[in-house]
């Protein structure tokens, strides 16, 4: 009797270091932009250009997010995986104003899940930056909010490709990891954004907003008591319409995807013979 031995899955971005170390740049960056304001003294010159920080920050996580593509591109972006990435950020622009104005119904998460999960956690990241940067300007959502949605969609979808078993773990076993990190990451990422805008409210104008002159436990405190005021609701649906589609459509998408992935042979150099 013989027993089959999994098949490695492709991967249509081979990380290298310089795209590790880019992409270790960018987190880190992006995690000061996103969390500066819990740590500054409320005397320093940084604090008192606060209404300017995040123009800037967007502005540097624009550069950060075009050095991480560039150098993922210079490690193995080939024509094939170009052709991928084109497909499915412009399925996930499409998909993302379907549930424009209705709390939570944003399929485009399910499908980052399922494409980060296949390609890989590089891809998954160019991936998730690109399908945001595209459904920015495809919905007019064009502000200095806008590095900070790529840069959390791209940790998003990122995180998919980091989950164990990808050449093993087949069937209901992975779909339920798959809903159970969706569910997670949905939350995570609408937290990540509250922290991005929250910091900037007029302390005056409740008792959940950022106060400069608040010890860092206090202002953690404010912050969970915001986020369950006012995004709770729309955190809940996303994550739940992206476990129901993950678990519905997550088996036929998965295998579509792993099949278009063999037959793209991403890891095989494209050739020109002459005619």
């Amino acid at each position: 009797m013989t027993t089959r031995r999994p098949q490695r899955q492709a991967r249509a971005i081979r990380l290298g270091p310089r795209s590790l170390l880019a992409l270790a740049l960018a987190g880190a960056t992006g995690l000061a932009g996103f969390t500066w304001p819990l740590f500054a003294d409320p005397s320093s010159q940084v604090s008192a250009h606060a209404q300017d920080a995040p123009w800037l920050f967007a502005g540097l996580l624009v550069l950060l997010v075009g050095v991480v593509t560039a150098t993922i591109s210079e490690s193995g972006l080939g024509p094939k995986a170009v052709a991928m990435l084109g497909v499915l950020a412009a399925t996930g622009a499409a998909l993302r104003p379907i549930g424009a104005g209705t709390a939570g119904i944003e399929p485009m998460f399910f499908l980052m899940v399922l494409s980060g999960r296949v390609l890989g956690p590089g891809f998954g990241f160019v991936l998730g930056s690109v399908t945001m940067f595209a459904s920015a300007l495809l919905t007019g959502g064009v502000g200095p909010w806008m590095p900070f949605q790529m840069l959390a969609m791209g940790w998003f979808t990122m995180g998919a490709g980091l989950l164990p078993g990808p050449d093993r773990l087949r069937g209901r076993g992975e779909l339920a990891m798959l809903a159970a990190y969706g569910f997670l990451a949905a939350f995570a990422y609408g937290t990540v954004m509250n922290l991005a805008g929250w910091p900037f409210m007029d302390a005056q104008a409740s008792n959940v907003a950022f106060d400069p002159g608040s010890a860092l436990p206090a202002n953690l405190a404010r912050f969970v008591a915001y986020c369950l005021a006012t995004s709770l609701g729309w955190d809940l649906g996303r994550a739940l319409v992206t476990v129901v589609l993950t678990l519905t459509l997550g088996a036929t998408l998965l295998k579509a995807l792993r099949r278009a992935t063999r037959r793209a042979a991403f890891e095989t150099p494209v050739t020109f013979e002459p005619s």
